[in-house]
């Protein structure tokens, strides 16, 4: 019996639009610095091609393809984006044709698909679009390397004359081109009936590369994008972390794990870059000063985040019952959450991962159950602020010990000038074994103060405090509609040069819960400090 002959899986090509069509974003703007530092974290993912913007529309991309010429990529080719020409002229005689010749090798050209935009936006006939296209990607493909053509509005211009949108196709297809992208560039379309659509596609050019360019108006660009390929395509388009036009484009931090790991197709990203993804998605937000989005799937901090206690006690027996695959195959990593919700699985597992020895029997971890319910219910947000929670569990354990002993503050605010901030100073007197320490300090607001203060306070017994610095400060009147006689919650970030730890109060007085939260996070500091053997 002959062994059966193994299929070769289809390659797609991966194709990054985050320099072009990401910074159409309403909230992302880069400089060329920007630019020139996202191609080499793309270049380091390993996607196949970086679209770095449309030479000719403006400076910034300019100067981008010039500076591209000297890059040292590894993995990436730099392509060019443009249209066909212009209507009454060959292509040979477009300025905007030519600078995309040198621009770079790879080219990308959109044309119209959709008739009301060859009547409404170019203004031309229908048999001149279908040469503006032709000639285009035909100039282009013989002189330059690698063309790709983007079907602009392809599905919607499908709908409303398919007969039409498949020619526009030919066009481009007699024309070289390398791959035909099919673009939903309204966003509208929907699962179904992109693939009705593309069938037909397949069947009218059977020879031809087809490709995916997806918005997310409807939230379908990934879904769309990972279909399209499922029916034979060769090359998908996105951005990192979605971004792009009004809703966004698909997004290639799902889009990359999705043909990695659940589909039967191959691409250039080996496994080593994958599991960077997360990092690389974070990196590009840090460099376009952008917040990450937390729930982002795969690559998000709460994309394998677990509250529920019946989850985490299954989680503990076989991950497999909450997550769909192993977080670290794409850089990530198990988090479980403290919360009203939490069960004696919740608190067992934090103990594990914050290093702490517990008996699963001991009492002490019902009562911090009692505790954190309790404390929730009043306002407190332990998922937020895990250095608080490990105080508290420590505390319930007997694992933790006071570092000094209040005996007072007075926090004071006081305006001097009319156009000048308010002076903020606080005072503040402390034991520590039997000593007593009063001191005083300024600061930009009255918890700052207050932080420097009490810092000031305990420094000469504890020199480590000297590395703490206030990170962030969060701020939540706690329940909505009663104004300033409502619950105050209080997150704060600290850090020093080994990380960064959150804690959290809450009170109806914000000096108060912020008392609270710089108390947890001076103590936090001191435990670990003395845990580590570096307090005398």
């Amino acid at each position: 019996m002959s062994a059966k002959k193994k299929t070769k899986k289809r390659q797609v090509v991966v194709y990054d639009t985050t320099l072009r069509d990401g910074t159409q974003a309403e909230e992302v703007s880069l400089q060329l610095a920007d630019k020139i530092s996202i191609a080499h974290r793309l270049d380091d993912l390993g996607v196949d091609f970086i679209e770095g913007g449309w030479p000719g529309s403006n400076p910034k991309d300019m100067d981008f393809f010039d500076e591209a010429r000297n890059l040292k990529l590894a993995n990436s080719r730099i392509a060019a984006f443009g249209s066909t020409r212009r209507k009454g002229i060959k292509a040979a005689d477009d300025p905007q044709i030519q600078a995309l010749l040198k621009a770079a090798d790879v080219i990308t050209i959109f044309g119209k698909s959709w008739h009301l935009h060859v009547a409404e936006a170019l203004r031309t006939t229908l048999e001149e679009n279908l040469e503006m296209i032709n000639d285009s990607v035909s100039f282009l493909k013989s002189n330059s390397d690698i063309v790709f053509y983007d079907a602009e509005h392809f599905f919607d211009g499908y709908k409303d004359n398919p007969e039409y949108a498949i020619q526009t196709l030919k066009a481009a297809d007699d024309g070289g081109a390398d791959c035909l992208v099919l673009c939903d560039t309204n966003g509208g379309t929907m699962p179904g009936e992109l693939t009705r659509i593309v069938k037909t596609v397949l069947k009218e050019l059977p020879k031809a590369s087809i490709g995916a360019h997806m918005h997310n108006d409807s939230e379908c660009a990934v879904a769309n994008s990972l279909v399209l390929l499922e029916l034979g395509g060769e090359h998908v388009q996105g951005t990192i972390n979605g971004w792009g036009e009004r809703c966004g484009n698909a997004n290639l931090c799902s889009i990359i794990p999705a043909i990695a790991l659940k589909m039967d197709l191959e691409m250039g990203i080996t496994e080593d870059q994958l599991t960077r993804i997360r990092e690389i998605s974070r990196n590009i937000s840090e460099i376009a000063n952008m917040i990450p989005y937390s729930h982002q799937p795969y690559v998000g901090r709460s994309a394998f985040a677990h509250k529920g206690g019946v989850h985490v006690s299954a989680m503990q027996r076989n991950r497999e019952t909450y997550e769909h695959i192993d977080p670290s195959i794409v850089g990530n990593h198990t988090r479980v959450l403290l919360s009203d919700l939490s069960g004696r699985s919740n608190v067992i597992y934090k103990a594990q991962e914050f290093g702490i020895e517990v008996d699963e029997k001991d009492p002490a971890i019902a009562d911090v159950l009692v505790q954190i319910k309790d404390l929730e219910n009043r306002g407190f947000l332990y998922e937020s602020a895990e250095a608080s929670f490990e105080l508290l569990l420590k505390k319930a354990l007997g694992k933790h010990r006071r570092f000094f002993e209040l005996k007072g503050f007075r926090v004071t605010d006081e305006k001097r000038e009319w156009d000048q901030p308010p002076l903020s100073e606080a005072t503040i007197m402390v034991v520590v074994d039997g000593s007593v320490e009063h001191t005083a300090a300024v600061g930009q607001g009255p918890v700052d103060a207050l932080d420097v203060a009490l810092r000031k306070a305990l420094i000469k017994f504890y020199p480590v405090l000297d590395e703490v610095k206030l990170l962030d400060y969060k701020v939540r009147i706690l329940p909505e509609g009663k104004g300033a006689a409502a619950v105050t919650r209080v997150i704060i970030e600290s850090g020093d040069s080994s990380g960064k730890w959150s804690t959290v109060g809450v009170s109806d007085n914000i000096i108060e819960a912020s008392w609270q939260a710089l108390v947890d996070s001076i103590e936090y500091k001191l435990l670990r400090e003395e845990e580590a053997g570096n307090l005398d």
